[in-house]
């Protein structure tokens, strides 16, 4: 689907309001709210069905063909020059394509043909270049868009490190996402682990796929091996940055060996830069 495209609104006679004969109502913005500024009634539910549509409208992969949410997905643009260039923000203008493959599945349709063909129905034009390393250009993005958002809720106070603080919280029903660095100790992560479920938490946190001097200099503080999310609409936003990332790049939940990794884009941006490895 291109960009441009937009959903079809759900369609529905409208009911009356009550004491106003005839009256069908405001239909609500893209924000889900109705032109006066008041909130869709809950009661309405084609004017939700279609306010909905248009938040989070329906986009298809160019490699597989599934369809789903474009928060979901990773978009690739066409930069000036004719490379393709991944805008996991989805912000960059110009027309885009959509995937939503894995890293694996990504490069083996490259190395077939199919992903430049897929992209050439989505760009109308077959002039631009795919650079062979594009499936770790979208990694390493990825990576980054997951470290800005850490970076970004901890100026604002809707995190924690530390294990007594996190532990404390995640007792007390406080913790609403859990992480842990990719070389955390597995008794401390499990300490905390309990700890959460305690507190009404998931059965045990995330991964995140780099090592705890890559969360320090993330979030600017020293030795961060965990990390608690405390606001709901944090937690929801980092959880979603994560996720997306895991899934391309084919992680599970277990931590693996750190030396088993690759580089991350922070460890590569400042080598030479005399940081220890926090252990």
């Amino acid at each position: 689907m291109a960009d441009n495209d937009r959903p079809e609104e759900l369609t529905a006679e409208p009911t009356p309001s009550a004491g106003r004969k005839g009256h069908r109502g405001s239909r609500p913005n893209a924000a889900g709210r109705t032109p006066d500024g008041s909130d869709v009634p809950a009661d309405v539910p084609y004017l939700n069905a279609a306010a909905a549509a248009r938040a989070d409208p329906e986009r298809t992969c160019v490699v597989s063909g599934a369809k789903g949410a474009r928060d979901a997905l990773v978009r690739l643009v066409l930069g000036p020059d004719g490379i393709v260039a991944p805008d996991v923000r989805a912000k960059a203008g110009g027309r885009g394509a959509w995937i939503a493959v894995d890293r694996l599945a990504l490069e083996a349709a490259l190395a077939k043909g199919r992903l430049k063909g897929g992209l050439a129905r989505a760009f109308k034009t077959s002039t631009f270049h795919i650079p062979a390393d594009l499936g770790e250009r979208i990694a390493t993005a990825l990576e980054r868009s997951v470290l800005d958002r850490l970076g970004l809720e901890a100026r604002a106070g809707a995190l924690l490190t530390g294990s007594d603080r996190i532990m404390d919280s995640a007792r007390k029903g406080a913790v609403h996402l859990l992480l842990h660095a990719s070389d955390a100790g597995e008794d401390g992560s499990r300490k905390l682990d309990q700890a959460w479920r305690v507190g009404g938490g998931d059965a045990r946190g995330l991964v995140v796929p780099v090592t705890r001097t890559i969360l320090s200099m993330a979030l600017g503080r020293e030795n961060v091996v965990h990390i608690a999310l405390i606001a709901p609409a944090a937690a929801a936003r980092v959880s979603h940055a994560l996720r997306r990332w895991r899934s391309f790049i084919g992680s599970d939940d277990a931590a693996e060996p750190c030396e088993s990794r690759g580089s991350s884009a922070l460890e590569r941006s400042s080598e030479g830069s005399g940081l220890p490895d926090e252990r």
